[in-house]
């Protein structure tokens, strides 16, 4: 008896640990940075600004050194008190992730910002470690993919874990608010949502031909990692994914279905498999539709909004990108005095959503993000291959797809060949709508 409780106490400990570690508060967090890019150091640098209790960044991993020491250097110079980075702890390689994973404790985190391909291997690895993660969008980029990350939630419950996922409009109080408006009925029922992010040529969705003396194929095209769709799901998942997050948001619902078209307009001499518009319809499970317009062509008008229309009024989400507008309108004019404004202001959401995430990790609260960012990830990819197969495809169709654009990406080093190579003539595969209808490039 007095052995059958040892047991039971040690088989607590070790299913429990992350979750209670740092529940009293009291004690400093440490962070480890997978991924040094712009998003990653913007990551850190809010969990370290957090007002929950003390954090330190501990170690950072990347492929690329010059990304790595760019990522320091900032966010040494935001936070200089807590940025605990030495040498020895600044890891570079395919099997970075790890080594700056096994600096963690249980309890402590681990922010995941590579490109997506990448996610549920390292989150496989930190739910076995035991430390708390926090993974930025889009958490998958194809079917195969999604299914490994909705099985990897459940695992990470099973442990306590805690995950946030960086869809920060969700933790937006002003869309909050204006769901809860809009679920008590103010604009009656919702029958169509709009949704823009028409702009130029932003990130690396636009690529020159791979010249072999200056990096590996594989790391151009992870330098380059929005024009390649294995590595990101390219410009559409990466970009799109906030506005589709935040309409569903409105709807309280996902689309159950996409058709969509798109194409590549003017390309010069970049390579990468990105149409460079998107039109797309999706579809609710009550026959409300979202309509999606993405852009990415120079010298066009410019709009990166999401707007709602019920049978009884209409209402703006957001009007300048990812700060909310918070408005809310008598019938279909927008142009008029709104029933109800927010006024537009409020902390920005990227420091809120860490808020929020350090809150439950401090008092021990459940909190797993991935299977709605998942969700999320797996709507943009449904849209995203419609478009790119020019068929309509419902969730099953992408859930249940057989084309997994990385599946040797658990084994990827140094010396590895990239997941798709180049042509002779120095281009890539790109979709080819009617003609390829179960794949997309």
């Amino acid at each position: 008896m007095k052995d059958a409780g040892k047991f039971a106490a040690v088989a607590a400990v070790a299913g429990g640990m992350a979750a209670g570690v740092h529940a009293a508060g009291n004690d400093t967090i440490q962070i480890a940075l997978i991924g040094c890019g712009g998003r990653g150091t913007g990551a850190a640098e809010n969990a370290l600004l957090t007002r929950q209790g003390p954090t330190k960044l501990v170690a950072m991993a990347d492929v690329f050194e010059d990304k790595q020491a760019k990522s320091f250097k900032f966010i040494s110079s935001k936070v200089p008190n807590q940025v605990e980075v030495p040498r020895e702890r600044q890891f570079i390689g395919f099997d970075a992730y790890k080594k700056a994973i096994d600096c963690l404790k249980p309890g402590d985190i681990a922010i995941m910002a590579t490109p997506p391909a990448f996610r549920w291997v390292q989150f496989k690895y930190a739910i076995e470690k035991g430390v708390h993660v926090f993974m930025e969008k889009p958490l998958t980029v194809d079917g195969p993919t999604s299914r490994k990350m909705f099985a990897l939630s459940d695992d990470a419950d099973k442990k306590g874990i805690k995950v946030a996922v960086g869809l920060m409009c969700r933790h937006s109080r002003v869309r909050q608010e204006m769901r809860d408006r809009i679920q008590k009925g103010e604009i009656g029922e919702i029958t169509m949502l709009r949704a823009y992010r028409m702009q130029g040529i932003i990130g690396s969705c636009f690529t020159p031909k791979y010249e072999d003396n200056k990096m590996s194929e594989l790391l151009y095209q992870i330098r380059n990692f929005h024009s390649f769709l294995w590595a990101s799901g390219g410009a559409y998942s990466d970009f799109l994914i906030h506005n589709i997050d935040e309409c569903s948001m409105m709807k309280d619902a996902w689309p159950v279905a996409a058709r969509a078209s798109g194409g590549r307009h003017f390309r010069g001499n970049n390579v990468d498999q990105n149409f460079d518009s998107y039109s797309v319809e999706y579809t609710f499970a009550d026959g409300a539709k979202l309509f999606l317009e993405g852009r990415n062509i120079p010298g066009c008008q410019q709009e990166f909004a999401s707007f709602v229309h019920g049978t009884r009024g209409s209402g703006v989400i957001s009007e300048k990108g990812h700060s909310a507008a918070g408005r809310l309108y008598k019938g279909q004019d927008i142009t008029q005095k709104p029933l109800w404004d927010s006024g537009g202001t409020e902390a920005v959401p990227y420091q809120l959503e860490w808020e929020d995430f350090m809150e439950a990790i401090r008092h021990n609260k459940p909190y797993n993000e991935v299977k709605r960012g998942t969700e999320a990830s797996l709507v943009t990819s449904m849209g995203r291959m419609a478009a790119h197969t020019g068929q309509v495809i419902t969730r099953d169709d992408i859930l249940n797809s057989d084309h997994e654009f990385a599946p040797e990406i658990e084994r990827l080093t140094m010396e590895s060949a990239a997941p798709i190579v180049m042509g002779a003539d120095g281009k890539y595969p790109i979709p080819q709508p009617g003609s390829k209808k179960k794949r997309e490039f």
